[in-house]
């Protein structure tokens, strides 16, 4: 009974994360920020006034933040105005393709007029203009958060210690502070991943005499900061590319192939290496998280999912009934914790 009122519990608190991701997601993204950005905020607050710290943190963030914006809009523009100056190759490919269906008996010439209309365009162009809004929506209010955040961390530390639950007190005090330090050890290794996968698709893209070849370890590292979606995207973009220039199946199969060693080595044997047992996880944890999270809250759930999936199973280590989520699915510095154990088994010496 108790586990089927826990299923219920969790499948309501998901239904009601979904329904208000509006104001979840950008507080999520804010405690991440604040993460990241609070042993900096800490060091200044030592030698310069509180407010006057609290400014130089945000306009480091602001600083980084367009930097990363910029380096992206950088190089999805190079490639568009590629595009557009080689529009009579992808022509080619495309009547090359058309008469290659047609000659199945496919007429994409039918289908595309039956599809395709000004509305369509309209509608699309709509769509992408609404997501900028919200976007932009989105950043302002997370900013908003990590300004009252930041102010907030050293009064929230001490209003936590006056709890008279002393287990909720360590969860908080001890688990956050494992949990922060987690979250700037995913992004350091994600960081570092993100430039050597970056250097290996210019180093790549160079020698195979694509196009563009700086621009595609740009957008390379920049998306490798979104797990999964990011790396694949990356990689789709060259093979086409690859296929318009040299309009050949195999040079497409073999870009696609060796972008996607490049990724498979950088994310599944040198990045597990680099973290360490701090950040690991089962497999089928990570990727459930990212597929869960991009359902509920789209992108930023995607780019949150992992940092959130390790953030609980840090948290359920502190509590001897949660515990064993860790031990499962969650990293392997909790075997090295053994006093943890041996403490819930002279809590409940029936287990």
């Amino acid at each position: 009974m108790t586990a089927w009122v826990g299923l219920i519990a969790v499948a309501v608190i998901l239904g009601a994360l979904s329904h208000a991701s509006a104001v979840f997601a950008p507080v999520v993204f804010a405690l991440f920020l604040i993460a990241l950005s609070w042993p900096m905020q800490r060091w200044l607050q030592r030698r310069l006034p509180r407010l006057i710290a609290l400014v130089i943190s945000i306009l480091v963030l602001f600083v980084t933040f367009f930097g990363f914006a910029s380096i992206i809009v950088w190089g999805f523009s190079r490639v568009g105005r590629w595009a557009v100056a080689n529009m009579g190759l992808f022509q080619a490919l495309y009547d090359q393709m058309t008469a290659g269906l047609e000659e199945h008996g496919i007429a994409v010439a039918g289908l595309w007029a039956d599809h395709f209309n000004v509305g369509l365009l309209f509608g699309v162009m709509q769509r992408v203009t609404g997501q900028l809004n919200t976007t932009l929506s989105f950043w302002v209010i997370v900013l908003v958060y990590v300004i009252l955040g930041l102010l907030e961390v050293d009064r929230a530390g001490d209003r936590i210690r006056t709890l008279s639950n002393l287990n909720a007190v360590r969860m908080l005090i001890e688990g956050g502070a494992e949990t922060a330090a987690k979250v700037r050890r995913y992004m350091a290794v994600r960081t570092l991943m993100s430039v050597l996968t970056g250097l290996l698709f210019w180093i790549f893209a160079s020698l195979f005499e694509l196009p563009l070849a700086r621009e595609w370890g740009v957008i390379a590292f920049a998306l490798n900061y979104i797990p999964i979606i990011g790396p694949f995207t990356a990689t789709l973009f060259p093979t086409v590319l690859a296929m318009v220039k040299f309009g050949s199946w195999e040079a497409m199969a073999v870009v696609f192939a060796s972008l996607n060693g490049i990724q498979f080595l950088s994310g599944s044997y040198i990045e597990p290496r680099v973290s360490g047992t701090a950040l690991a996880m089962s497999p089928f944890v990570v990727l459930f998280s990212i597929f869960l999270w991009t359902y509920l809250w789209g992108l930023s759930g995607t780019f949150l999912g992992v940092p959130i999936a390790f953030t609980t199973l840090t948290l359920c280590a502190y509590h001897p009934s949660t515990r064993w989520l860790t031990i499962l699915f969650g990293s392997q510095d909790v075997k090295s914790h053994p006093s943890r154990i041996a403490a819930d088994l002279q809590d409940d010496p029936a287990r």
